[in-house]
């Protein structure tokens, strides 16, 4: 990344409006400055770094991952992503921002708003958290848990496995939707400012619905779906942070500001469309109606995707004019789970009960909330030509919750793609379709529609025919942790995905 942002003035303009006026905890030996500190100011600047990480970081990474992104023509910032590699420096930033800064910062909401009792701001503290360390947990496995934020000394604190970690936060998520109702207060934050803990009771909801989804794979966990899903308090719009942003510097949407911006000095453009998305959602005469909502159409108005694990540096035709690019702008949204993805985990979660109707309705549901959100119409069509199919329906919703994904939330995608093993890799190979010599050779008609392809050039301890299913541990967290485990490798699956 060129810059991390941290869009400062939007948290200290945000502060002034504090619901709270209590707080005097000057007792703390490990943050002199904690006496100044309230849930009003702490939860802001939480989110602000949750934005800064997810939305840029992780977007691009996962991106790549997911086989929506390609290197563009000439430049190579993100190369090593589009062959599926990932360094312990790479991710490094990253995980310091979301533990040194969101985890910590929301530690501080948390034991204030319980000292206080402000169940309303625990909720909020609590889902952001729960939120934040599955995103840590399904990127590294296993991550310091337990002893992080006991003593900020304490430079080798414990990893914890990742099936511990995601039994702790559904425990704490329990514990915290037991205490709040709707009508309590949450101090001011930028999800839904000035707003009661009604909307965050449901985000709380879906974080608890993927985790439990998520660890229903691998554990016996149907008691507490069953009862989560009957309760069926889930968000009824896209859990997303927007109209927060501003066409300046310092306060746009992160990921606009580090792939579209001129603010940082540099036009470099890295991020383009791969011939994976863009060959599915384009095929045999059909073009689903989301594909100018998430990519532009290149400088002759069409639709071509770059390959994985190449940036066409020998090319004399193909020039970075003629990849389509994301859509972005300055204040597009940043999506924490969306009603579609919610709809895609209740369809998994009847079809694993084998009932097909309700599996049924809510893929399709999804589907409709999908094109909802990207604001067309059409679902319908793309319903029929796209059925749900019981026998086969872990395919059926992870090509579809792929293609929803695409220019919504391209971290979570990847994860998906990792747990459901869908999209899967098919017989075509990125070096099929170009062998980085001659023009000539660029063949995206071989691409098979709702496949993933081995990138050209693919990191050697990945392989063909394998996503890279984790990244090493970050190096500002194990480079000086005595307690960091050894690195299982590239293509060893975190927890859920075994």
């Amino acid at each position: 990344m060129k810059k991390i942002l941290l869009f400062a003035t939007i948290a200290m303009g945000l502060a002034t409006t504090s619901c709270d006026s209590y707080l005097d905890i000057n007792q703390s030996p490990n943050s002199p400055q904690e006496s100044n500190m309230t849930s009003g100011i702490m939860m802001p600047a939480a989110e602000i770094n949750l934005m800064a990480s997810f939305g840029d970081f992780m977007r691009i990474a996962g991106g790549y991952y997911a086989q929506y992104y390609c290197q563009t023509f000439g430049t190579s910032n993100y190369l090593d992503y589009s062959q599926f590699r990932m360094s312990a420096s790479r991710s490094s930033g990253a995980y310091t921002q979301l533990t040194s800064r969101t985890l910590k910062s929301l530690d501080y909401v948390l034991r204030f708003s319980r000292q206080e009792q402000e169940w309303g701001s625990y909720l909020a503290a609590t889902a952001l958290k729960a939120y934040t360390y599955q995103l840590l947990v399904d990127a590294y496995g296993e991550v310091p848990y337990t002893e992080a934020m006991q003593d900020l000394n304490n430079m080798s604190p414990k990893y914890d496995e990742g099936t511990d970690i995601y039994d702790a936060l559904v425990d704490s998520l329990d514990f915290a939707l037991s205490k709040a109702a709707p009508g309590n207060k949450v101090c001011t934050n930028l999800l839904y400012p000035d707003e009661d803990a009604t909307r965050w009771i449901r985000f709380a909801n879906a974080v608890k619905l993927k985790l439990l989804m998520r660890e229903s794979g691998v554990k016996n966990v149907q008691a507490k779906l069953d009862a989560l899903v009957a309760e069926g308090n889930f968000p009824t719009e896209d859990v997303e942070y927007k109209g927060i942003f501003k066409n300046e510097s310092g306060q746009m949407n992160p990921f606009y500001a580090e792939e579209f911006s001129s603010a940082w000095g540099s036009n470099q453009q890295n991020v383009v469309a791969n011939v994976a998305i863009i060959g599915t959602m384009q095929q045999s005469g059909y073009t689903d109606p989301r594909l100018p909502k998430f990519f532009k159409v290149n400088g002759n108005k069409e639709y071509v995707g770059g390959i994985s694990g190449t940036n066409f540096s020998t090319s004399n035709t193909y020039k970075a004019s003629y990849w389509c690019r994301p859509v972005a702008s300055f204040d597009m949204p940043v999506s924490l789970i969306s009603v579609s993805e919610v709809e895609f985990f209740l369809s998994e979660y009847y079809a694993k009960k084998n009932d097909a109707g309700n599996a049924a309705a809510h893929y399709a549901a999804a589907i409709e909330a999908s094109f909802a959100s990207a604001g067309v119409s059409g679902a319908a069509q793309n319903i029929a030509r796209n059925a749900y199919d019981q026998a086969n329906y872990a395919k059926c919703i992870g090509v579809a919750k792929w293609v929803a994904l695409a220019g919504v939330n391209t971290y979570e995608s990847w994860c998906e793609i990792r747990r459901l093993r869908y999209p899967a890799f098919g017989d075509v190979k990125g070096s099929d379709m170009y062998d980085l010599v001659s023009d000539a050779s660029y063949a995206p008609d071989k691409y098979v529609p709702g496949t993933l392809y081995t990138p050209i050039q693919v990191y050697g301890q990945v392989g063909e025919n394998h996503l890279l299913e984790r990244w090493p541990y970050a190096e500002s967290s194990a480079a000086r942790n005595g307690n960091a485990p050894s690195f299982p490798g590239y293509t060893a699956p975190v927890f859920w995905a075994k």
